[in-house]
């Protein structure tokens, strides 16, 4: 079976010769321990230099090549996509403080990360900041409907859709493609990101309103993302932390759940299929989520969210990606994803509607041994029917 019908296999609930494997997200140092060479794919700090060093048409080659191959070395069925910088992008390099640190032109302060290498806002300028008002989200809500009522907008030969003209080039024919895509989260305005969940509960009709436009954007990008030639789209927006919502389950059945709806709705009438990336814990909403998406990914174990749980709650209703520890993956031994595999193998894979994958993401820091592993585990337990007394040591 190729890995395009397994994955589509696993969505529609249908037992495929064998577990589907894939990931959203997968950080440079992967691609460098897999392929042995360097990479400037998803490679944080790295990437950001290049870009600001006039590096753009190299950066995507980089891409182009790496994404391919890695997916190809490990036997992944899912490939994911998403834009790159049109050419001749060339930001302006940030001022440099030091090692870590850098300020842009509006004074706002980046660092990067210790952990991840990102560069993240450390301090941001917010004097400049205006905050949005029912008539003027009310005008771009109207000019979104002139543009839907035009028909789908957008350039597929855009730059900006190189890999993923490439990918499509290579791997269709094989393999299921992705396209990571917008999202709408618990919508929410402010200059800091506490005055943002302030105005939540103290602006809500702003807040339904910024819903309401991200819902028709939503909408006049997937008409788009349809004549692209992908399989699927990832609406890529979280909605849970370790401990809970974000916000309660009223919020999200009130502003989010009915644009959400909406969104899926129409990308299941141009024939393309939705998988929810969404992080933390979401008991609360998982009927929700049952009703509107295809696949639910990033199943946060420590979060609550129990895969064999989920299996008996939404299972029939949901296909559920994930099932090997984020944690493990970077901090476990071997033995840590065998144990992974065989809970999630036994409780989740059978009667289909299971694909394999980390928790959150193989990201920096992910042991190489440990993702060997999980492609031995799918090698040798993941074949239908399941039998879990394969699932030796």
């Amino acid at each position: 079976m190729l890995p395009r019908d397994r994955v589509i296999a696993a969505l529609e609930h249908r037992e495929a010769d064998r577990v589907p494997w894939g990931e959203h997200s997968i950080d440079y140092n992967v691609y460098e321990d897999i392929l042995g060479r360097p990479t400037f794919v998803q490679a944080k700090m790295k990437e950001t230099q290049a870009m600001w060093d006039g590096r753009r048409d190299e950066v995507v080659e980089s891409y182009k090549r790496d994404r391919v191959d890695l997916i190809r070395a490990l036997e992944m069925d899912i490939v994911f996509v998403s834009p790159v910088p049109p050419k001749g992008y060339r930001p302006k390099a940030m001022e440099k403080i030091d090692d870590a640190t850098y300020r842009d032109e509006q004074g706002s302060i980046f660092r990067v990360s210790a952990t991840t290498h990102d560069l993240m806002p450390y301090k941001m300028n917010t004097q400049n900041y205006r905050p949005p008002t029912l008539e003027s989200l009310q005008e771009q809500i109207e000019k979104v409907d002139e543009a839907l009522a035009g028909g789908p907008a957008g350039d597929v030969n855009d730059s900006c859709w190189e890999l993923l003209h490439h990918v499509v080039k290579e791997m269709k024919d094989t393999h299921f493609i992705m396209l990571l895509c917008g999202d709408l989260e618990f919508p929410r305005f402010g200059a800091t990101e506490e005055e943002g969940w302030m105005n939540l509960l103290l602006e809500p009709e702003i807040c339904k309103k910024i819903a309401e436009l991200r819902g028709k954007q939503l909408i006049r990008d997937v008409r788009f993302h349809a004549k692209l030639g992908v399989d699927g789209i990832m609406p890529a927006g979280d909605l849970g932390s370790s401990t809970g919502l974000m916000a309660s389950p009223a919020i999200y059945r009130e502003m989010v759940y009915p644009q959400h709806k909406a969104h899926v709705a129409e990308a299941h009438r141009l024939g393309l299929y939705a998988l929810k990336h969404c992080c933390g814990h979401v008991w609360p909403i998982i009927d929700e989520l049952a009703e509107v998406y295809d696949a639910y990914e990033g199943i946060q174990g420590t979060a609550g969210m129990d895969i064999g749980k989920l299996k008996e709650r939404v299972g029939d209703r949901l296909c559920l990606w994930g099932g090997i520890w984020h944690e493990h993956i970077i901090l476990g031994t071997t033995e840590d994803i065998r144990a992974d595999a065989r809970y999630a193998f036994e409780h989740a894979a059978p009667g289909g509607g299971f694909i394999m994958g980390s928790t959150h993401s193989l990201a920096v820091d992910a042991k190489p041994e440990n993702i060997l592993e999980m492609k031995r585990c799918r090698d040798e337990w993941g074949a239908y029917p399941i039998n879990p007394a394969t699932f030796g040591a």
